[in-house]
């Protein structure tokens, strides 16, 4: 008889490419002190499902065993055109809940459109209701009114315990290759499961630098919670600097345009804007700060790749 850990695994067909490369680049701004730059392309997993989404979704998609899948963002989420992508890739019904009542009757943005034009049915709830989306009965309310009793649930961003572990294997793929290990932080899964991924194995001195995309200052007890729920506890060394959101999640403006349009014309590689061109720019600034000591390697998660209009968002 074939026991269960023998199914075949619904994500193999999608191929993705695993381990994503780790791509060194030269550039003054690093080099000039001391610091090796590498870039870990996460954006060249999938070209449905890219970057960190690719982790956090796949143990979710097979946790759904094909139930469909619901899921929460604002306008401009990354995360619910990945989860869109998702379901149509694999056959999959996919319910999306937005933040914004209001956004039920203004035509879609480029970004919520792309989610339905791949099959995602989406559902806008108040602001008010998408706060307490964690409340139990809260909860209950919006499966009942998106008509999704059946569903499988992931929280925004995709942030779980399953989510965490599978960024995990992001940190195992850079043990070794890195002295810092930065990030762009939206909901904490990828820092709190690359974090562990690290440690295994390595000497205390590799850490992970996460820099938040969102202001709010909540990130450092979203990822310990989330440590805790997947490991039991902490895992690894990281820090945080949230001085490089820009205003908010969505929020750019001429400055970070600029030093994105700039990078990609250096290095010839396309800068998506909400979190990786933050990731990039936050360490330009801290090379020239001198927070990386001379001799430092330090590798960039690529999470994702532009995204038309939507990356432009203000």
């Amino acid at each position: 008889m074939t026991g269960p850990s023998s199914a075949p695994d619904p994500l193999a067909a999608l191929r993705p490419r695993l381990p994503s490369p780790l791509q060194e680049v030269v550039d003054e701004r690093f080099a000039g002190h001391g610091v090796r730059l590498l870039l870990k392309r996460d954006d060249l997993i999938h070209p449905g499902l890219v970057g960190n989404k690719w982790r956090k979704l796949a143990p979710n998609l097979r946790a759904a065993d094909g139930r469909p899948l619901l899921t929460f963002g604002g306008a401009y989420s990354n995360h619910l055109r990945a989860t869109a992508a998702a379901g149509r890739l694999l056959d999959l019904p996919t319910i999306g809940v937005v933040r914004g009542q209001e956004l039920a009757d203004r035509p879609l943005n480029p970004s919520l459109a792309s989610c339905a034009a791949d099959g995602m049915r989406l559902h806008f709830v108040d602001r008010s209701t998408y706060r307490h989306k964690s409340d139990p009965a809260t909860l209950a309310a919006i499966l009942r009114a998106a008509d999704a009793g059946d569903a499988y649930v992931v929280p925004e961003g995709g942030s779980n315990a399953l989510a965490v572990r599978g960024c995990q294997e992001l940190g195992a793929e850079l043990r070794g290759r890195a002295d810092v290990v930065a990030v762009a932080c939206g909901t904490g899964g990828t820092l709190a499961g690359l974090t562990a991924g690290l440690t295994a194995g390595l000497a205390p001195e590799q850490r992970a630098l996460g820099i938040p995309v969102l202001k709010g200052g909540f990130l450092e007890e979203e990822i310990r919670r989330l440590q805790d729920r997947a490991y039991g506890g902490p895992r690894g060394d990281w820090s945080l600097d949230d001085r490089f959101h820009f205003g908010g999640y969505a929020r750019t403006g001429p400055e970070l345009d600029a030093f994105a349009d700039d990078f990609e014309i250096r290095h010839s590689l396309p800068v998506e804007r909400l979190y990786v061109a933050k990731l990039l720019y936050g360490l330009v600034a801290l090379a020239a700060e001198g927070a990386f000591a001379r001799g430092t390697t330090v590798a960039a998660v690529i999470t994702g790749s532009p995204f038309a209009e939507a990356d432009h968002a203000s």
